[in-house]
């Protein structure tokens, strides 16, 4: 999957530098836990501490001597001789699904501006048009960038799984794949992605009538604001 990938870590800092694991694989593996730093508890007050038992030698007997443990059999492998990863679970699922159901289409920019723009004409009725037109600007540039070619095919497609997910409700979903995006392709995104995230924000407080032209759309919408 194009968001389970692992990075070279920064060759300016010197050669040991770790690898940069992406956002959907620190996800898939988890929080790491370093037990290390744990204490053994103290012994209970009054208590006697067993002292190890001295090993059973004869001094008749010939000395002790190590035998090998018998080799391990290695795991058969599976039929097929491949190892089956184990399914995506957690929030990534939304991130991978998106990668694998469009490998093979390209993403609409139209459709993806058009949802964005929906949901920004919603928040116009109750978020103040400061606020809106910044997110519309943001908008903007988003679509320039992308038009221009300067998105690369994974920032499209998950662009594209957000936007569904924004027109479906799923606020969490949403915002995971925004975050996916600025941990992973920081530097494609960070001109515009503040945008995206504040108009989730805001669509995610709206009443079901506010939503209704979004998840039910009858007709285009266009932004009032000029291209100033």
């Amino acid at each position: 999957m194009e968001d389970m990938y692992v990075k070279p870590g920064n060759q300016e800092r010197g050669w040991n530098d770790p690898p940069q694991f992406s956002y959907g694989l620190q996800m898939a593996r988890g929080p790491q836990r370093n037990l290390l730093n744990k204490r053994a508890a103290p012994p209970a007050p009054g208590a006697e501490t067993p002292r190890p038992a001295p090993p059973s030698t004869s001094p008749l007997g010939p000395p002790l001597c190590g035998v090998a443990p018998p080799p391990l059999h290695p795991a058969h492998p599976p039929p097929g001789g491949v190892a089956t990863p184990p399914p995506p679970s957690g929030p990534m699922r939304s991130q991978r699904k998106a990668d694998s159901s469009q490998s093979e289409s390209e993403p609409d920019v139209e459709a993806v501006v058009l949802v964005l723009k929906r949901a920004l004409a919603a928040c116009r009725h109750t978020v103040k048009d400061q606020v809106c037109n910044d997110v519309a600007k943001r908008l903007r540039l988003l679509e320039d960038s992308w038009r221009s070619g300067r998105l690369s095919l994974s920032v499209r497609r998950r662009m594209d799984a957000l936007a569904q997910e924004l027109q479906s409700g799923h606020w969490d979903l949403a915002d995971e794949i925004h975050r996916s995006l600025m941990v992973d392709h920081v530097t494609e995104v960070s001109q515009w992605m503040v945008g995206v995230k504040r108009l989730i924000a805001e669509t995610r407080k709206l009443s079901p009538e506010l939503l209704e032209p979004l998840q039910n759309p009858a007709e285009p919408v266009q932004d009032p604001v000029s291209q100033s």
